[in-house]
């Protein structure tokens, strides 16, 4: 099941929107808090995106960005400024599409499912994984901190993959090996330690210090 998500502070339009989007089988998440947009896409992970212009805090614009910097997931924008130059705007900022307010639902609805196609039928959704302000994408192996790239080694990625994923739970160290190397077979415990200790340094210059915390004897863990 394909994940909406509504950033839309007018709560009439953002409930008939959801309740079309239901009937065409999708999973609707409407933000309500809008100071807290990336941490609610991070959590829902959506598969397309509806952004109104207008909004507290922060407008769309701010919005549509914060999302860029993390994940190309398809964006919408929905909103009365329907004017060239909002329009334009949208577009540079990245949105794959602007809707002019009022329009029909059974537009925008013809308008999502179409953009769901094109961008799904070939390709799996990647998941972004967040912690603390840190966003991982699982499709390309990158991690974003502050509107920044931290790059990661094959290795580096995986060990943190498997941590994220995890969030909150120990990982042990054999099972860190196996996901690295996906043997069975002997593999020196000290090659392990190496590539955490690094992955670490990355993360503390990038300020996450403590990103990754040791359970002495056990392994470790993302809290």
């Amino acid at each position: 099941m394909y994940r909406l998500m509504i950033v839309e502070d007018d709560p009439g339009i953002a409930e008939a929107i959801a309740a079309q989007a239901e009937l065409w089988d999708l999973s609707v998440f409407r933000v309500e808090n809008f100071r807290s947009v990336t941490e609610d896409f991070a959590n829902f992970r959506p598969h397309i995106v509806l952004l109104d212009i207008s909004l507290p805090y922060f407008n769309g614009y701010h919005w549509c960005a914060e999302i860029r910097r993390v994940s190309n997931v398809p964006i919408i924008f929905i909103s009365s400024a329907s004017d060239n130059m909002n329009m334009v705007m949208a577009m540079n900022m990245g949105a794959d599409d602007f809707i002019a307010k009022p329009f029909d639902l059974s537009v925008l609805t013809a308008k999502i499912n179409a953009l769901l196609r094109r961008t799904y039928d070939f390709s799996e959704s990647a998941p972004t994984l967040s912690h603390r302000g840190a966003f991982l994408n699982t499709g390309d192996g990158s991690l974003v901190y502050n509107g920044s790239e931290i790059q990661l080694t094959k290795n580096e990625f995986r060990i943190l993959l498997c941590l994220m994923e995890n969030k909150g739970r120990t990982v042990s160290r054999e099972k860190l090996m196996e996901r690295l190397w996906n043997t069975d077979s002997f593999v020196d415990e000290n090659t392990l330690t190496v590539n955490v200790n690094r992955l670490r340094k990355k993360l503390d210059s990038a300020g996450l210090e403590g990103f990754i915390s040791t359970k002495v004897g056990v392994g470790y863990i993302v809290e």
